[in-house]
């Protein structure tokens, strides 16, 4: 196996390769996580859970042995709320578009002093390596990326008496507090 996909295999928990001479464009592919894959990216990720976990793709051969993956992930997850510390479950709908490039061409591109989004690329291209793409930390990378960081449910509030102790406290003036240390 290629180091490139070494490196996948060591940070995605989903690893669905796909060697590019296989493609059928015609057809429109699934995948589906096994449980086990399921709860790992409930580890790794922090989930209450992760439900229904659905990615449905095509691929298309571009010029220059380039390879276009359109597609949609689909689940239902549970996070925990940062306030509350109680589940909130939210459904994931995301188109996704990446393309793969052959190593080559990724090197050219390291070389440009441009970011990605400068040169009209939506963003940086996955490695075709060794003829074999990997769609599974795509998945994993897309269901990572489209969490909420801070979820937070919309009736949860933060009530801290330690801050309205300290407002009336820079209120009263710095002395107060010395002042009320005196009384018996």
């Amino acid at each position: 196996m290629n180091k490139d996909l070494d490196e996948h295999s060591e940070t995605s928990p989903l690893l669905r390769p796909l060697r590019v001479i296989d493609i059928d464009e015609a057809v429109e592919h699934k995948v589906e996580a096994t449980s086990d894959e399921i709860a790992e990216m409930v580890r790794l990720l922090g989930l209450v859970s992760l439900d229904g976990l659905k990615f449905e793709y095509r691929l298309r051969r571009g010029v220059d042995g380039r390879v276009n993956l359109l597609g949609k992930l689909q689940a239902h997850v549970a996070q925990t709320c940062v306030v509350s510390l109680e589940p909130i479950e939210t459904d994931i709908d995301i188109s996704v578009e990446v393309e793969f490039w052959p190593q080559p061409m990724l090197q050219e591109i390291q070389n440009e002093p441009q970011e990605p989004g400068e040169t009209g690329r939506l963003d940086w291209p996955e490695a075709i390596t060794d003829g074999t793409i990997d769609i599974g930390p795509v998945i994993y990378e897309t269901l990572g990326t489209a969490l909420d960081l801070y979820p937070k449910r919309a009736d949860a509030k933060l009530e801290w008496s330690q801050a309205a102790e300290d407002a009336e406290a820079i209120k009263a003036g710095p002395f107060a507090v010395l002042k009320q240390l005196k009384k018996p």
